[in-house]
């Protein structure tokens, strides 16, 4: 099976997850999670318009204008996911609310549809929607993508408090919270490693120590204090999280002075960790 054929199988089978969290969730329970899901959600309980045709009038003029202003770059993956979006959104209408309790349907609305955004966005495609708008609003203002997806939302979620009541607004943030952090497990899963800095003047000796005790690989990299212009070595090494303790001791033992600094790593390709894709 071809990478062409394994993404699109994605971004479709991510489009339907959207669709049931949203069918089954989000909507029955009046909870507008912002972008054009929400705007349908406000519809639907104000004029009782199918949520699909609501996304499909939102969706189809957002594509024709994306694809006249950034032409080849939008993708045929964006007009996958967007369609694939709005009939996955048409043939799940109906379906009965598995929850009417609307803190359960906003924390599980978000975890439904932020798995499924985040398979479509792992298959390199979007849902549509204000995706799209954000882009194109970044384009002609100016402000950042991200900066004009948090203004679209917050409009959409004013929207649903002023006219459902504030209460469900509140909820309305609690799936999109649950939502945004979900898409980033999907993304990046759920292992953690964490990266380590370290400063020292024994450099290779802790590097060899660290290979033979912990098992993990190690880079040095030349350096020098800005204030002191002591030429030192520091070395990066990525760890598990059960390891993080021990390759710290190693450390120490070995340079008490050392100067360590401690990240997450998300996500990390490569010997001992995950393939890459």
């Amino acid at each position: 099976m071809t990478r062409n054929v394994k993404d699109y199988i994605g971004i479709v089978c991510g489009a339907v997850l959207v669709a049931l969290g949203l069918n089954a969730l989000l909507i029955p329970n009046r909870i507008a999670a912002g972008g054009a899901s929400g705007i349908a959600t406000i519809l639907v309980h104000l004029i009782g318009i199918s949520p699909s045709l609501v996304l499909l009038a939102i969706n189809v003029p957002l594509l024709v204008v994306g694809s006249r202003v950034f032409g080849v770059r939008f993708g045929a993956y964006t007009v996958l996911g967007t369609l694939a979006t709005v009939g996955a959104v048409g043939l799940t209408q109906g379906l009965s609310p598995l929850t009417t309790n609307p803190l359960l349907a906003a924390l599980y609305g978000g975890v439904v549809t932020g798995i499924g955004m985040g398979i479509v966005f792992r298959f390199r495609g979007t849902t549509g929607g204000t995706d799209i708008a954000a882009k194109l609003a970044a384009h002609y203002s100016g402000i950042s993508l991200g900066d004009a997806l948090l203004a679209i939302d917050a409009l959409v979620v004013i929207v649903a408090g002023i006219l459902f009541s504030a209460e469900y607004a509140m909820y309305a943030l609690i799936a999109i919270f649950v939502c945004t952090k979900t898409i980033d497990v999907v993304q990046e899963g759920l292992y953690s490693a964490k990266a380590m800095f370290v400063v020292s003047n024994q450099g290779e000796t802790i590097a060899a120590a660290l290979m033979h005790k912990i098992g993990r690989g190690v880079t040095l990299l030349p350096s020098k204090g800005a204030f002191s212009k002591q030429e030192r070595t520091t070395l990066f090494c990525v760890v598990g999280r059960t390891e993080l303790t021990r390759a710290k001791r190693v450390v120490l033992e070995i340079d008490r002075n050392a100067f360590v600094v401690v990240t997450d790593a998300h996500e990390v390709l490569g010997e001992g960790f995950k393939v890459g894709l």
